[in-house]
């Protein structure tokens, strides 16, 4: 007797009203979590759903923390006598942003994006990825100011004193050094955007939980669902770990050098 076999005749036993031994009971609901109707394409379609979020979320938070920070950072370089306005303007807006986004709770900001900014659009996981980027990059641009003011300030008078404009002087000679101390605390950053991506499923985001939920929603059983989902999430956080410290051992190999 195969297993869907056993499956069937274990279920109709219970649908009948008889109890089952516990073995059997754990084995009817594992069954139908994962490969009752091939259910397991679910929980794939849901990982890659949440890899592709994870990374464009990840990407925008990038982009947008890094001009963010750059912004910060060559405001608060600039000379006593010498300030930009445009550049004030700018650090102030982005000072805005940041307290705003850091200070109110992901869950609210997401149900604003869905509810209110964006009310006609139905690509819920879009949104979802828009407003964890967006979250993101308030933390991200944190992240990569301190690194930028944690280099010593005689990095950049020294690269002025040769001739190089701010810009240059930021990108071939801060920057680099920044890296390091950066790195860290970005992949801890991606770590916690991976799994807050949970979250859209609030608003109809159709990633890993999203598929758990559907799965759910058809047996009456949550344990296994949601137990597989977890053990996802943390086999994703623990690869992914992984290739942070080799990254980081692969930086420290090439300062040593």
């Amino acid at each position: 007797m195969n297993l869907a076999q056993q499956f069937e005749t274990l279920s109709e036993l219970a649908r009948s009203g008889q109890v089952l031994p516990f073995w059997q009971d754990i084995f009817v609901k594992f069954y139908q979590a994962f490969l009752y109707e091939n259910r397991w394409l679910q929980y794939i379609e849901g990982v890659g759903t949440t890899l592709l979020v994870t990374a464009m979320a990840l990407a925008l938070g990038v982009i947008l923390g890094s001009i963010v920070a750059l912004v910060r950072v060559a405001h608060d370089q600039q000379r006593p006598h010498r300030r930009n306005p445009v550049l004030g303007f700018f650090n102030a807006a982005f000072k805005v942003y940041v307290t705003v986004i850091r200070g109110t709770p992901m869950m609210v900001q997401l149900l604003i994006m869905s509810s209110v900014i964006f009310l006609s659009s139905r690509n819920y996981t879009m949104v979802g990825a828009l407003t964890l980027g967006i979250n993101s990059g308030a933390y991200v641009a944190e992240i990569i100011r301190g690194g930028l003011m944690a280099v010593d300030p005689g990095q950049m008078e020294a690269g002025r004193s040769l001739g190089l404009d701010y810009l240059t002087t930021m990108v071939r000679i801060v920057i680099p050094q920044a890296v390091r101390s950066i790195l860290p605390s970005l992949g801890n950053e991606f770590i916690i955007l991976l799994k807050d991506t949970s979250l859209i499923t609030t608003i109809g985001g159709k990633e890993l939980l999203y598929a758990a939920q559907g799965v759910m929603n058809r047996t009456y059983e949550a344990m296994f669902p949601l137990l597989g989902i977890a053990a996802i999430y943390l086999v994703l956080v623990m690869i992914f770990t992984w290739l942070l410290g080799k990254l980081e051992r692969r930086l420290a190999q090439s300062d040593r050098r």
